[in-house]
């Protein structure tokens, strides 16, 4: 197995953009671009395909609910020819309140309509006429005036990789989908993700191996160790805090799978009274250290190989900083660090 690094661009003005045209020329696999509720992650994917050539594209990951099937279906084969086959779709349900409060979108069903979508977007880049009978969707609309249309510039093979994180939702990842797109993810608890995942795999008939699987993982060179990991640790309070409510927030509920549940619950509460920074020093160090890179040559390198053991083939590497420079010199001491493990 071969371990691949992606990149996401430090933002979306046209230094951060260029910057992976450089960290193409590096060697980086893949461009992921996220979506939240600020910029949308197929605009500057359009652009990439312009200044780019053999990096590949990817939405990491568009809000399913945000635009019609068909909608993304068209965006996907717009992409596909404009990167000439480099493009992935990378789909996401979201949460609640992003989808009811910023989407105006009930967020019911969302595995259902994951799969629906997904089923959708296949036909039409297929080729095939569009007749579909949902529980979400149903193409043409009953009683309309719709009629069952077949795309003129269908053909191109859309690879869809699927944001997932609950257990439902990797058994449909590992059914349905090209690829993986993981976030908090820790090596040391791989098979609370893989696990599910192969699952719904072997059910359908294939193999996890078919699955590209992707993981997110911050990069930060240091000595010291336990000052970075409690760095990066405080920064996922706002993701414990307030990335969902008290009831539904699924990096809560993963990380609580992991092992942390009771931890994750007070950094919750905490973050909810308003304590921010005490919020911030509850979240355990293993978090920090665990689903990033963090330490010198030696350390990120048995990380790497920890990532490679457990059947990882993308990290999708954030690398922080204000210096476009200094964040290309420590892509290109990661890359160089990747290819060693690879050729052990």
């Amino acid at each position: 197995m071969t371990l691949r690094v992606g990149v996401t661009p430090p933002g979306m003005d046209r230094a951060s953009l260029n910057y992976v045209r450089d960290a193409e020329r590096l060697g980086a696999d893949s461009v992921w671009v996220p979506e939240a509720w600020m910029y949308d992650a197929l605009t500057p994917l359009g652009y990439l395909a312009a200044i780019t050539d053999t990096i590949r594209l990817a939405t990491g990951a568009v809000q399913l609910g945000a635009r019609s099937p068909a909608l993304l279906a068209m965006s996907a084969l717009a992409m596909q020819e404009m990167s000439e086959g480099r493009f992935i779709l990378g789909v996401g349900t979201s949460g609640p309140q992003v989808m009811e409060g910023w989407h105006g979108v009930r967020f019911d069903r969302p595995i259902n309509r994951t799969r629906e979508t997904i089923d959708i977007i296949r036909t039409i880049a297929s080729g095939e006429r569009l007749n579909y009978e949902g529980t979400s969707y149903t193409l043409p609309l009953p009683e309309s005036q719709g009629r069952a249309l077949r795309s003129p510039v269908a053909g191109a093979d859309i690879p869809i990789y699927i944001a997932s994180m609950g257990p439902a939702n990797l058994r449909l990842t590992g059914a349905v989908s090209n690829g993986w797109i993981g976030t908090a993810f820790m090596p040391e608890s791989a098979e609370v993700f893989l696990d599910p995942m192969r699952e719904g795999a072997e059910a359908a008939g294939r193999s996890v191996d078919e699955i590209e699987l992707t993981v997110a993982a911050g990069l930060d060179f240091t000595d010291d160790i336990e000052t970075a990991g409690r760095r990066h640790a405080a920064g996922y309070a706002f993701t414990i805090g307030a990335m969902g409510s008290t009831s539904t927030n699924f990096y809560n509920q993963v990380f609580g799978r992991q092992g942390f549940a009771d931890e994750i619950a007070e950094v919750q509460r905490l973050w909810q009274a308003g304590d921010r920074d005490a919020a911030g020093a509850a979240v355990p160090l293993e978090i920090g250290l665990h689903t990033n890179l963090v330490g010198d040559d030696t350390a990120i390198t048995e990380r790497l190989r920890r990532y490679r053991a457990c059947g990882i083939d993308t990290l999708r590497v954030g690398i922080d900083g204000d210096d476009i420079g200094g964040r290309l010199d420590d892509l290109a001491r990661l890359l160089d660090l990747v290819a060693a493990v690879n050729a052990e």
